[in-house]
């Protein structure tokens, strides 16, 4: 068990801070440079991960392809729940990912995005409807409720449910029962469970909406490189920070250096658009000449992972099955960063044509999926995220 780096007891740190925001008390943490100094003095000299499936030192080639469990296991239950992070732990994600956003009080909860009309109740709370607005946050326009515009106190009172139910009846039978969740909570809650099963279990935040945080008078990045720095579990082991922005993740490891359970993954999307925190300071780099070999070796510079839409990877036919391997991978690993891929979905609607079945569009189609995401890790790709993990492993043959 030493090996694992599992914590001697687990923090309550984060309880406590829960419930004493909820009850109106300031929420007071260190700062980032002493964040980062107690993750640096934290961390064993020399770390002994051997044996750890997919663990070790940055770099590419894992023994085999990492399964991240994305939003949890989100095809089986609403979204960044406990419920849905215990599933996707349950059935073999070796890690598991929390979006986090920050809520009035500054507190980092865990939601895909700001927008909280379609993955909660909160449309049934007439105590909160006078706070419905519209708002356009990275580029996209939604009138309802926001993340931003509530503590975390007035969060707890609403209920998950699935975002996406005429897909996914089996999840929605779920609606109602679980809270939106800290991400002091979900860390306690994965220690909890590594220390159960006796296996290190990873976690793989994104920092949503950075500009648009900072732009609120509520940023991100100190506050995340507190709690890392504030809970022995994640001083200790794996953990991978996402961003589809570029100067936090720059921020991020100009704090945090590079450590052998660290990585930086910087998000893309193949298209000719600028992250948002380059389209806000004025600069012309976009997505697309991110994803050139020269883009990657520039990436390589302050991240570990790339982690593009699958289609990057093996394109689309117009008819919607595969087609030919892309270079992406291939370029990347010349780069020295690792490809960790998203977002592999098992119902027939998200699927390559070659895989669908004919029990209609809005099927779960197990076998299709599986087949899938065999063709994709045939390419080389080091990890890749699933709505399922089970799936994952199956297509792993683990």
């Amino acid at each position: 068990m030493n090996a694992l780096y599992l914590p001697k007891r687990l923090s309550r740190r984060g309880f406590i801070q829960t419930a004493a925001v909820a009850a109106g008390a300031s929420l007071i943490l260190p700062g980032a440079a002493q964040a980062a100094a107690m993750l640096a003095a934290s961390a064993p000299a020399t770390p002994d991960l051997s044996g750890m499936p997919g663990v070790g030192a940055v770099g590419v080639g894992p023994a085999r392809p990492l399964v991240f469990g994305h939003r949890g296991s989100s095809a089986l239950r609403p979204e960044h729940t406990l419920a849905s992070y215990a599933k996707a732990i349950a059935d073999g994600a070796d890690y598991v990912e929390p979006d986090l956003c920050s809520t009035k009080d500054g507190v980092l909860v865990a939601r895909h995005e700001a927008f909280l009309s379609e993955t909660t109740d909160i449309a049934s709370h007439p105590e909160f409807a006078s706070r419905k607005t519209r708002k356009t946050i990275d580029g996209e326009t939604h009138e309802g409720w926001f993340v931003d515009d509530f503590t975390l106190a007035e969060l707890k009172t609403l209920r998950a449910v699935e975002r996406i139910p005429q897909y996914r009846p089996g999840s929605a039978q779920y609606n109602g029962m679980y809270q939106v969740v800290t991400f002091e909570e979900i860390i306690d809650f994965v220690a909890a469970e590594a220390a159960a099963r006796g296996r290190i279990i990873g976690i793989v935040p994104e920092l949503k909406h950075s500009t648009y945080f900072a732009s609120v008078g509520l940023p991100l990045e100190d506050r995340f490189l507190a709690i890392l720095g504030a809970h022995d579990y994640t001083r200790r082991n794996q953990v991978e920070i996402q961003s589809f922005e570029v100067a936090n993740l720059k921020y991020l490891r100009g704090k945090l250096g590079r450590r052998a359970n660290l990585r930086l993954m910087q998000l893309v999307i193949g298209e000719n658009v600028r992250p948002m925190d380059v389209a806000a300071a004025g600069g012309t780099l976009t997505f697309a000449q991110m994803c050139t070999p020269a883009g990657m070796k520039d990436i390589a510079q302050y991240a570990d992972v790339i982690a593009p839409p699958t289609r990057s990877v093996i394109p689309l036919k117009k008819d919607g099955s595969l087609d030919q391997v892309a270079s992406f991978v291939d370029d990347a690993h010349r780069a020295g960063l690792r490809v960790e891929p998203w977002t592999f979905r098992p119902e027939n609607h998200f699927l390559a044509a070659d895989f669908r079945n004919n029990a209609g569009d809005a099927a779960r189609n197990e076998a299709g999926s599986i087949a899938e995401m065999k063709r994709y890790i045939a390419t080389g790709i080091d990890g890749f995220f699933t709505d399922d993990p089970a799936l994952g492993r199956a297509a792993l043959g683990a």
